[in-house]
């Protein structure tokens, strides 16, 4: 098996069997694309769903929003031999990670919702929300997907201070 990392503003249709492709998401949203009569996949990662009206954006820094994210994405995979028409979706993350903040998860999770039907994309499963970071893997080639919440970490523990004797100690700088 062959893994392929899609980090944000990256997307990555394939069409062999026998290659995963995987992501962690927070507040932000991953497509995994499928059409199950060609077997041919994608997923994409985006930061967030449309820029302002009067935001200017080179071509690199476009990829990071879900509007152009998902036409790079089923462009890439109707090169591929998939038909639009044909795509199923699986959509993760939109998580909300910092409470107090302007919900940017909520926002890209209804833009990836929007977006799939606005296009007549069929969704046929979804993670989207909540307050915890995701772990995604697809296998494009058969259209099958697992999600795994982020546990919380559990706090660090604090070392023991060890005393050193007055003997080890120069200057202003203590040895320990």
């Amino acid at each position: 098996m062959r893994r392929i990392t899609i980090v944000q503003g990256e997307h990555r249709a394939v069409a062999e069997p026998g290659v995963m492709l995987s992501t962690l998401l927070g507040s932000c949203v991953a497509a995994c694309l499928h059409d199950p009569v060609a077997r041919v996949g994608g997923m994409n990662h985006f930061l967030l769903g449309e820029p302002a009206a009067n935001q200017r954006l080179s071509m690199p820094e476009m990829a990071r929003y879900g509007v152009h994210a998902m036409e790079l994405l089923i462009n890439a995979m109707m090169a591929l031999g998939a038909q639009r028409a044909n795509l199923q979706a699986h959509l993760y993350g939109g998580a909300n990670m910092v409470a107090g903040l302007a919900e940017i998860g909520t926002s890209n999770a209804a833009f990836a919702r929007r977006f799939m039907a606005a296009e007549g994309i069929q969704v046929s499963h979804a993670d989207l929300g909540g307050n915890r970071a995701r772990k995604v893997e697809f296998l494009a080639h058969d259209g099958r997907s697992r999600c795994t919440l982020a546990t919380a970490m559990p706090p660090e523990p604090i070392a023991p201070r060890i005393s050193v004797p007055v003997a080890a100690r120069v200057g202003e700088l203590e040895l320990f």
